[in-house]
């Protein structure tokens, strides 16, 4: 048998197993992320389900390490409970990516079998161990039973001959394999490496070749483990282990030999991880932005690597530099060996450990136009934000990062100076604003009377609303903070007026709190009074809002119609025939109102 049927055969009561059979095969770890967590913890909840063995099951806070998105957040302190309650251990925030959790922390080893809600899960084919990512459904069965179905894959051997060449990185080495693979020629394949340079792959750079199995499409790409990593595990792992290896007369699909002396520095071009091409085909474009991390280059060689290039050099003018550690462990490592300090000193963002750029929880996205080098495995539109992602080796990062424009290591330059034209929307060149004298003074319209003082902006538009910047979204999450109004969008109709009480708008400076009412069609706000930033947003915005403080003069009621004159300050009743004065609109508030707004 090859190495993963050997693997899956141990885990599945040692029947003997060959490609395309349906078996059961017993897990040793099994691992929610914050990503997927929550629906395990849902779907066990739902069904009334247990845990199988609490130790060998596991939370990992990776993809938003830094709690800082609100339905994370909520999210991350669900699965804390549920973990509570079942004894369940959580790697939470503070801890770094999961799979080389299971790793460092000796519960993943040679020979043994892992599931998490990580796609690159076959990260632990480094150590000669099975990892596979999988589905909620998957996950929550494994917490379980303590076993999954399983098809076994039919495998194939590469065999890497000749001499690596000197500077060839193990990201160079994983990318010349998708420029001569592609993303499915291998799809559905375990690859099992092998050949003298691989045998002399550290522990590191498995790693980062083992974690983009998943972008040639396999299944797994398996390294024979080494006795340098099998003392690793050893030293670590919470089982006594022996090794697995395939058989000298194993069978393999396929069986492939490629000469390493030819590989060369390579770039993935945007948009296609395998669309990898020499560096001399790319060298010289300009970039804005340059990330180094993720599960496949975030470990201590890897960073040693680009703080040995970054070392007295600073990053370019108009380029931000991102660094996120993979782990705690080597964040901390980091810290020990100086490396942290050549970070700050060269201008470099240092985040603290996890996934990073390729999850949207954490530092490394970039936004519409941006260019960005980085060290990721993956830069399909939109995964790691919606500019041009380019994926290369922490060497060229840092090099590019230092020269403003992708190059190696030694070839650094200094920055050129860019010429950045000036964007103009057709239409937009300055004009003489006009005043709109048939802007209505008069408004008549549906009253809401919300019977609160102090709602603060955070009550009308939560912050986790706040990377919204088209108006046009912001209507349906007005008040859904402010307990009791949670369906005020739904029920708010288009002309409706608002009276609320004292010290409306309080707290944060956010225009959105103005603008989601405009969005809605709300004609007016009327408060006892406003807060003061909030004030200013309103008038600006051209949202009328008034002043009034004989607001409890009036017996208000939601639904009732009222009128207000925006220039007297009067505010009718219609329904019950009354009416008090407020404070009309001032000449400047007036003459903003009348021309549309401040510009």
């Amino acid at each position: 048998m090859n190495l993963i049927e050997k693997i899956l055969s141990r885990h599945a009561s040692g029947i003997e197993v060959k490609p395309f059979d349906y078996v059961d095969i017993k897990i040793d770890a099994r691992a929610a992320r914050d990503f997927g967590g929550p629906n395990v913890v849902k779907i066990i909840q739902e069904n009334s389900l247990d845990i199988d063995d609490s130790s060998k099951t596991f939370f990992t806070f990776d993809t938003n390490p830094t709690g800082s998105d609100q339905k994370y957040a909520v999210n991350q302190q669900l699965v804390r409970q549920f973990a509570r309650e079942n004894n369940v251990r959580v790697f939470d925030i503070d801890k770094g990516i999961g799979t080389h959790t299971l790793i460092s922390e000796g519960l993943a080893w040679p020979g043994s079998t892992s599931v998490t809600t990580d796609s690159h899960a076959n990260i632990l084919g480094a150590i000669g161990a099975f990892g596979q990512g999988m589905g909620d459904k998957d996950i929550a069965a494994a917490f379980t039973y303590g076993k999954i179905w399983f098809k076994v894959p039919e495998s194939v051997k590469i065999i890497l001959e000749g001499e690596r060449p000197k500077g060839l990185s193990a990201k160079d080495i994983i990318l010349n394999l998708l420029g001569i693979f592609g993303a499915n020629q291998l799809l559905g394949y375990s690859i099992e490496m092998y050949g003298l340079c691989v045998e002399e792959l550290s522990l590191d750079e498995r790693i980062t070749i083992s974690s983009m199995a998943t972008e040639m499409g396999a299944i797994i790409i398996l390294f024979p483990p080494s006795d340098e990593i099998i003392q690793y595990c050893q030293e670590r792992a919470k089982e006594d282990f022996q090794a697995v290896f395939a058989d000298e007369n194993a069978l393999y699909k396929k069986e492939y030999k490629i000469n390493v002396e030819n590989f060369v520095p390579m770039v993935s071009r945007p948009g296609e991880p395998h669309d990898a091409v020499p560096i001399s085909e790319v060298r010289g474009h300009f970039i804005d932005s340059a990330f180094i991390g993720s599960c496949t280059n975030g470990r201590m060689e890897d960073l040693r690597m680009a703080a040995a290039i970054l070392a007295g050099n600073k990053v370019a003018p108009n380029v931000v530099l991102k660094i996120v550690p993979a782990t705690d462990e080597i964040w901390k490592q980091c810290l020990e060996e100086g490396i942290i300090k050549i970070f700050k000193d060269a201008g470099a963002l240092v985040s603290n450990a996890g996934c990073a750029g390729c999850a949207a929880g954490q530092v490394g996205q970039n936004g519409p136009g941006e260019v960005t080098i980085s060290t990721g495995n993956r830069n399909f539109p939109g995964k790691q934000g919606k500019g041009q992602v380019y994926l290369a080796s922490p060497a060229i990062v840092a090099a590019s990062a230092i020269s403003g424009e992708i190059t190696e290591p030694n070839n650094i330059l200094a920055p050129r100076e860019r010429v950045f034209s000036k964007t103009v929307k057709s239409g937009s060149q300055k004009e003489n604003i006009s005043v709109n004298d048939n802007q209505d003074i008069v408004v008549k319209g549906r009253m809401w009377f919300v019977d609160q003082d102090n709602i603060d902006t955070d009550m009308i538009f939560h912050n986790r609303y706040l990377a919204i910047t088209n108006i046009d979204e912001m209507g349906q999450y007005t008040f859904d903070n402010l307990e009791g109004y949670e369906d005020f969008a739904k029920n708010c109709k288009k002309g409706d007026i608002v009276f609320v009480g004292k010290n409306f708008g309080s707290g944060s400076s956010r225009q959105q709190a103005v603008d989601c009412f405009k969005a809605l069609g709300v004609q007016a706000i009327i408060a006892e009074s406003f807060g003061a930033i909030y004030e200013r947003n309103a008038i600006n915005a051209a949202f009328p809002i008034i002043s009034c403080e004989k607001i409890n003069e009036m017996t208000l009621k939601t639904g009732d119609q009222v009128q207000i004159n925006f220039s007297t300050g009067e505010i009718i009743d219609i329904d019950k025939n009354t009416s008090v004065l407020a404070e009309p609109f001032s000449d400047v508030q007036m003459e903003i109102y009348k021309r549309g707004g401040l510009f």
